[in-house]
């Protein structure tokens, strides 16, 4: 019921379009009611003897009967289409807001997330509230009204017969009590496995080309054969539940029919009962059974609906970790002076990966993070874009902490440019637009010739409308990185953060992301991520990280001088570059 509740609360802007659904649904249970009554009058009317004034009225209550049946039309047609309206109209609703939330969660949220999990929650999970506002709710107020109606009506009739009918009705309740508590949690494992399947599924079309170089086609068809039976198995085992539940309700409802038969015969024999009551009773015998007939399947859809609901409020439940303080300060013009206070960080609890960590850099200095994989260079770029917070100390941005500032004016401020390049599918200048919506194309070309990119897109059959295919496919490498450069450029942030940009290409191409690094040196306050140590020998800043902890910090030539490990790293570098082992002599 408070899940009910919560979900009400969601409905409540389309209430109106519920009202008239629910009104439409009243008058259409009204009108079921009143056929059987005219039915049973017009038997009454032929049981007593024909007259001209019995045909008149028989003409009569004919002329009623079309007009009913004439408004069942246009009120079943407005119950469905208003119900199915409203509904369809909150899905909607639900999937934009549960992916807004997605949106704002922590980067810690995604961890241990499947992609395809999640997007089996925005899609399919959230359909299920169509089946709950559509068919659930509006059934269960029809099958409420009419029961209550024909009951009311039976017992007018005859009722010590109308008791009798009830007899039945505890035993199906119960059923459906036992029938609730069984089922539910196969259809939440069903979900579950509906989204891994969705996950691996994901993963799979990801990396398809993986999967084509090393042959796995038939290992991988396996691996979804599994998730896909595995989410079979768990629908059939909820199925079986309702399948033994589904008859059970019929043969309790047949119970009931024969105890009317057979005690309705019996009054009729004693003179107790006439031949107009005994058609009105089975007339609305038929009603009176199936809202409780049907509650079989009401109850099944339920669950169903109940278990993507609660995926669904997990999701909405969630907190971000990452939260605006109530009077956070909203940054305006930033210079880009950036300072670490004793600042140490751990993902979990227990394992450190930044251990105080404390450094300044004024506005326009470059700083280059080197060191060793997995010590925590990555992470301190993060931290400064607060994907996370500090587990101690603070950072301050223009001598502000960056937790008393909203999180929409930080990240406005920084620009990223990530070693896995992200390129959505669509052409070149969208790309590269993108941190700039209102950007003219006359901007995105000045900021690609400064990321050296524009002479590679005139070349393109059909340049700047070039569509790069997901994730930049139809793009090299360092054509991703330097349109990723170019809109780091257009946005005109204040910091920006390079994270391992010349990775993996080739050495011109290394040289043009060179320049365009060049171009906004001074410019720009830059944090460099660097494996190669010729891209940042000019940075204002080297700092060296192990460990978690900075151990060496200055520039190129004092950090040489210095003789500790970035002198070893440059040596080792620079004897790799000199050192290559020649190919042997053909022959």
């Amino acid at each position: 019921m408070k899940l009910l509740w919560r979900l009400s609360r969601e409905a409540v802007r389309y209430k109106y379009l519920y009202i008239w659904a629910i009104l439409s649904t009243m008058g259409l249970t009204a009108v079921n009611l009143a056929a059987p009554r005219v039915l049973s009058a017009m038997t009454g009317i032929v049981e007593r003897g024909m007259t001209a004034a019995s045909l008149s009225a028989i003409g009569q209550l004919t002329a009623m009967l079309v007009a009913l049946y004439l408004v069942r039309i246009l009120l079943r047609f407005l119950s469905n289409y208003l119900a199915h309206k409203a509904a369809w109209y909150l899905v909607g609703d639900l999937r934009t807001k549960l992916y807004d939330k997605l949106e704002r969660l922590d980067l810690g949220f995604f961890h241990d997330k499947q992609t395809g999990d999640l997007m089996s929650r925005v899609v399919n999970d959230t359909r299920d509230f169509e089946l709950l506002y559509a068919h659930i709710i509006p059934e269960m107020i029809t099958n409420t009204v009419t029961f209550a109606g024909v009951l009311a009506i039976l017992l007018s009739i005859n009722w010590r017969l109308a008791l009798i009918t009830c007899f039945p009705i505890p035993l199906i309740l119960i059923s459906g009590v036992i029938f609730t508590k069984k089922v539910r949690p196969f259809f939440r494992v069903s979900q579950k496995k509906m989204g891994e399947l969705n996950g691996k599924l994901q993963d799979n079309l990801s990396g398809i080309h993986e999967i084509q170089s090393f042959g796995q086609e038939q290992y991988e068809t396996q691996r979804v054969d599994e998730k896909n039976f595995d989410h079979i198995k768990a629908m059939l085992r909820a199925l079986k539940i309702s399948a033994v539940f589904h008859p059970s309700v019929e043969f309790l409802s047949s119970i009931g029919t024969i105890l009317v038969v057979g005690f309705g015969g019996i009054m009729a024999y004693q003179g107790n009962l006439s031949v107009e009551d005994i058609v009105s009773f089975v007339l609305y015998l038929s009603l009176f059974y199936a809202p409780i007939s049907g509650l079989a399947a009401l109850l099944e859809n339920m669950q169903q609906a109940m278990a993507g609901a609660e995926r669904v409020m997990m999701i909405l439940d969630t907190p971000s970790k990452i939260q605006d303080k109530k009077n956070a300060l909203s940054l305006k013009t930033v210079k880009g002076d950036v300072t670490f206070e004793h600042v140490s960080f751990s993902y979990a609890a227990g394992e450190p990966v930044l251990k105080d960590i404390s450094f300044s850099c004024r506005a326009g200095m470059m700083v280059a993070l080197v060191g060793p994989t997995g010590v925590g260079k990555t992470t301190i770029t993060q931290l400064i874009s607060r994907f996370y917070e500090p587990t101690d100390g603070r950072i301050l941005v223009d001598g502000h902490d960056i937790r008393d500032v909203t999180v929409e004016s930080l990240r406005r401020n920084i620009s990223p440019v990530l070693q896995d390049t992200f390129l959505f599918n669509g052409s070149i200048e969208e790309n590269i637009g993108y941190a700039q919506p209102d950007a003219s194309h006359e901007d995105i070309v000045e900021a690609a010739k400064a990321a050296h990119i524009h002479a590679d897109i005139l070349a393109m059959p059909d340049g700047y409308d070039t569509q790069v295919g997901e994730r930049g496919l139809r793009l090299s490498g360092g054509q991703k990185q330097r349109v990723a450069i170019a809109r780091a450029i257009l946005r005109r942030s204040p910091i920006i953060i390079l994270d391992e940009a010349t990775a993996s290409v080739d050495v011109e191409t290394e040289r043009q992301i060179q320049q365009a690094i060049g171009a906004i040196a001074g410019k720009r306050t830059i944090f460099a991520i660097a494996h190669r140590l010729s891209t940042i020998r000019n940075a204002d800043l080297i700092l060296v990280i192990e460990d978690g902890r900075i151990t060496e910090a200055g520039t190129h030539d004092e950090l040489v001088a210095l003789g500790g490990v970035y002198a070893g790293m440059n040596r080792i570098q620079g004897s790799a570059l000199t050192e290559m082992p020649q190919a042997p002599a053909a022959g």
